[in-house]
């Protein structure tokens, strides 16, 4: 994902700039990184198996067990040792990357560990547990996708009565994390981290870009609030247009690579015949340092995105 790269980037930088004042933090920055690094990979793996099988279905046990593992020792070393090592007054990407990368871990928790389960990725019910719950792109997941609802199903229509061996009624996961509801957690976690960044980041910062970005992705694929969804990535460009701050090149590529993600989450759940709107939010060379520029006509696929003249 293009958040968690930027999220990678900011990891190694400032793993750097507290490694001479605070070893251990640094150390434990790194490590934080390695495990994104690794994480990143299985979560890719996970989804191209998912395209190859045609399904949305979960992922081979190993790989849901190395998923959630990782997740699960992500969370430990932030609780542990960042968020009581780092104050705003110190270090204010610091705490905000924290907090970031706190409902990042909680997001994937909820995606292939949640009970009920919100999404068809992570579970081991039987096929239909859980989309009794849930219209995705339509409403807000009500919490309904049980056990009981799939098999009582199964048994009326003579298929299968119960999940397969070593797959339920517990979890595989359990002995790696307690089952149980991990959604409000993680969206009080996203909601921390962008009152942090709203507070002390400009428009068009990446890391306030980066945690926007995937809290999108969130209410998209968790909360399953499509509208949600689309308005705040639409209002997150805005407020990369409404910023003035003077950006270094890699930032500016970065905002850029961001801002076409956001472009796609404003049309998604809309249908192939909808565009952006009449504002014109799309990709252009144009604009300064400042804020990346996107301009895009109805029918026009987006432009690449490149620096303009002078940025490279």
């Amino acid at each position: 994902m293009a958040s968690s790269e930027i999220d990678q980037k900011f990891l190694g930088k400032l793993a750097r700039l507290v490694e001479n004042e605070n070893p251990l933090l640094s150390s434990v920055l790194f490590k934080i990184l390695g495990l994104s690094i690794n994480l990143s990979s299985q979560l890719i793996t996970a989804r191209k198996q998912r395209r190859q099988d045609g399904s949305s279905g979960h992922p081979p046990l190993d790989l849901h067990l190395h998923i959630i593992w990782l997740s699960r020792e992500g969370l430990l070393l932030l609780d542990q040792y960042v968020l009581p090592s780092v104050t705003l007054k110190k270090n204010v990407e610091l705490r905000i990357l924290a907090y970031k990368l706190l409902a990042s871990f909680y997001h994937i928790i909820v995606l292939y560990h949640n009970t009920p389960p919100v999404t068809t990725i992570g579970t081991n019910t039987p096929e239909g547990s859980v989309t009794n719950g849930l219209d995705k792109g339509k409403g807000v997941a009500k919490g309904n996708g049980t056990y009981g609802h799939g098999a009582s199903k199964s048994i009326s229509e003579g298929g299968p009565v119960g999940p397969p061996p070593g797959f339920g009624p517990q979890s595989p996961t359990a002995f790696l994390m307690k089952p149980g509801d991990y959604l409000p957690l993680a969206q009080q976690c996203f909601k921390e981290a962008i009152a942090l960044a709203e507070q002390h980041l400009w428009g068009s910062h990446s890391l306030r870009l980066s945690v926007k970005t995937e809290y999108a992705a969130f209410l998209y694929e968790c909360v399953h609030d499509a509208e949600a969804s689309r308005k705040l990535a639409k209002e997150t460009v805005s407020e990369v247009y409404e910023a003035t701050e003077g950006i270094d090149n890699d930032m500016f590529n970065d905002a850029c690579e961001l801002v076409t993600v956001l472009g796609k989450m404003m049309k998604r759940g809309l249908g192939s015949n909808n565009t952006l709107g009449s504002k014109g939010y799309g990709t252009s060379n144009s604009g300064s340092q400042g804020t990346p520029r996107i301009e895009q006509t109805e029918a026009q696929a987006p432009a690449p995105v490149t620096a303009p003249p002078g940025m490279i």
